[in-house]
């Protein structure tokens, strides 16, 4: 047990009527304005004014939500069995972040085609404003701790002991979700580094998803430390990962080409509209 990190921290913080307030909670609303403040200083040096960011940021928020919640409903369902008003009450904890990645883009495709914006110019903002986000979003992760790990007995391993963690009690396992914090924060510094240039070289649209496709393949490794129930051998966040990649690495490739095919005195493409081929 020499070098056990013990977490005795209440993951609630107050109780307002029926409405539970939890560290879970607070850290995913700071999380979720730190990547839409850092979505708009990017996406204002596309041009989109910040009113119209905030405007797309609500639909993305709302759609990311839905996704985050239902798909963590449809993995644990045993848990909303006989008690379906659950489902709505978020605020507890139990959302899965690539249902909220994938409503958030979503979302966000849907606010580009009814506002008449380049959905991959959100995409290149989405990269590192969303690493920053899930970076803080996993501070309520890790004093709640309801993503369960393996267990270790290297010297960081962590035991959660209060009485109202949804930890697993008894156990010394991994901080899995402090490795994702620093593994987002790295990924947000070197996006935040690397965003001036690639953007100069790079078509529009590739950038976002070269960094989506980093934290992807950061997750699905660091997910084999994990204690979630396997599906064909994998974890359902691996599945997701794994999808994730594909579709980048397809996108990439077609946007590539098209761009490559344009000639020096083909007009800009207008920001409403994209590639044929996609």
């Amino acid at each position: 047990m020499f070098g056990t990190i013990v977490i005795d921290l209440n993951p609630n913080v107050a109780q307002i009527g029926p409405v539970l307030i939890t560290w879970h909670g607070i850290f995913s609303v700071i999380g979720i304005v730190a990547a839409a403040r850092v979505g708009q200083m990017l996406l204002q040096r596309d041009g989109i004014a910040p009113d119209r960011v905030y405007d797309m940021a609500v639909w993305m928020v709302v759609a990311g939500l839905i996704g985050a919640r239902l798909l963590f409903v449809w993995e644990n369902y045993q848990q909303f069995e006989g008690n379906l008003i659950r489902i709505v009450q978020i605020n507890e904890g139990g959302i899965s972040q690539w249902g909220g990645i994938f409503g958030a883009l979503i979302g966000g495709y849907a606010w580009c085609r009814h506002s008449g914006v380049d959905f991959r110019k959100i995409l290149d903002a989405a990269g590192p404003a969303n690493a920053l986000g899930f970076a803080i979003g996993r501070i309520g992760d890790v004093i709640n701790g309801e993503h369960h790990a393996i267990p270790t007995n290297l010297p960081w391993g962590v035991q959660y002991v209060n009485e109202q963690t949804l930890g697993e009690v008894g156990l010394t396992v991994h901080p899995e979700v402090a490795y994702e914090l620093v593994f987002n924060l790295l990924v947000f510094v070197a996006a935040i580094a690397t965003y001036p240039v690639f953007k100069r070289r790079l078509p529009t649209g590739v950038t976002g998803l070269i960094w989506l496709s980093v934290y992807a393949t950061g997750r699905f490794f660091l997910s084999f430390l994990r204690e979630d129930s396997l599906i064909f051998g994998l974890r359902q966040a691996q599945w997701a990962s794994l999808l994730m990649i594909a579709v980048s690495i397809v996108a990439i490739v077609v946007w590539t080409r098209w761009s490559g095919r344009r000639t020096p005195s083909e007009p800009q493409q207008e920001s409403g509209q994209e590639p044929a081929a996609v």
